[in-house]
């Protein structure tokens, strides 16, 4: 296996928070809130080694790595190999599975490899509403791979990998959220991470979802409650807005992180290249959308420089400076009691118009 070092060619001025790394778009699950599910193409491919190698010596500026995309990374071949090689760049790595095919001797070949953190996906603190929403999956199959994994990190001379779950809250399991921290709290898990469906595709995903862009929540207190259980329980609670709030920038922060798709393509964030084929359907506060996917180039035939400084990401990227700088300008007034600017605040990028990410959820 190449181990790559550092060196001045492959020193990047730009200093990367994440990097989202889709090693396959291959998945066995049926899960019911998935574009995969809604679609009728679905392009199935794992990323090849040596395409791997050419993004390695880009990581050594880039704090956080994540082996995932909208495929689950365990079914790579090369998982392991691509945990240490992004390793041997500085970042921490780690990624998000729903743990089909955890074997224990397959999970101490990932904590070998030096894995920082993983998340297990769950629909559900209950076996039967986490099968009925991820469909193949299993539950209790599930909660031993936690366990294994959860040993393996405590024996570990780092106790890593870091462990959390991460759950996507829907109208079907929203309400299991007081069993979902118990179960947490059960497990030795210190980190929950809250989701909303954010990639909308059907009718059915739609009226599925726990929050609504009208103001107004009717899972306002089951959410507080569970923030305040976490609490006492000494568990992380990370949740999205519950109510509709203007972003100057989106939780993806497209300004300090990427995304690189299984073919190389560089876009802002994950929702913005999904494998399907464009236009796909994107349904935005009840509205239907045809949205196109973004790439500002490929980093297998191209350098991260020349894509970084591209116009046309420049432009991306500057919609969003420009709101930010506004934001700042109209919260430092109303500190120093001055005058309101009423000047509106500037658009985001037309395919983030769209997008439920701009609104908080």
């Amino acid at each position: 296996m190449k181990i790559f070092k550092r060196s001045k060619e492959n020193r990047q001025k730009k200093c990367f928070g994440a990097w989202q790394i889709e090693i396959t778009t291959r998945c066995g699950l049926q899960c019911t809130m998935c574009i995969k599910t809604a679609c009728k193409e679905w392009h199935r491919k794992d990323m090849n080694a040596r395409d791997f190698e050419k993004i390695v010596p880009y990581l050594y500026d880039v704090k956080s790595v994540v082996l995932e995309g909208w495929g689950e990374s365990l079914l790579h071949k090369n998982l392991v190999d691509f945990i240490r090689l992004a390793k041997s760049a500085g970042p921490d790595v780690g990624f998000v599975t729903s743990g089909i095919g955890l074997t224990r001797e397959y999970a101490r070949q990932i904590v070998d490899a030096g894995v920082d953190f993983m998340g297990f996906s769950l629909s559900g603190a209950t076996a039967k509403t986490h099968n009925s929403i991820r469909v193949n999956s299993d539950f209790n199959t599930l909660m031993a791979s936690i366990k294994n994994m959860k040993e393996l990190a405590l024996s570990s001379p780092l106790e890593k990998p870091k462990l959390h779950i991460v759950y996507l809250m829907l109208k079907d399991n929203i309400e299991e959220l007081p069993i979902l921290i118990d179960l947490a709290s059960k497990m030795g898990i210190n980190e929950i991470v809250l989701l909303n469906i954010i990639q909308v595709t059907s009718c059915d995903q739609d009226s599925n979802k726990a929050f609504t862009c009208e103001q107004g929540s009717l899972y306002k207190n089951i959410m507080a409650g569970a923030l305040n259980k976490a609490k006492k329980l000494g568990i992380y609670l990370s949740m999205p807005a519950v109510l509709p709030q203007n972003m100057a920038v989106c939780s993806e922060n497209p300004l300090g992180n990427i995304y690189i798709s299984v073919n190389g393509e560089v876009s802002p964030c994950v929702f913005l290249n999904p494998p399907v084929s464009a236009p796909f359907t994107r349904i935005f506060c009840g509205t239907e959308y045809q949205t196109f996917s973004v790439s500002f180039g490929n980093i297998f035939t191209e350098s991260l420089d020349s894509i970084w400084s591209r116009k046309e990401y420049k432009e991306f990227r500057d919609a969003f400076i420009s709101r930010q700088r506004k934001w700042k300008e109209s919260y430092t007034g109303l500190l120093e009691l001055r005058r309101p600017d009423n000047s509106p605040i500037p658009d985001p990028p037309a395919v983030c118009k769209t997008c439920h990410k701009m609104l908080g959820f």
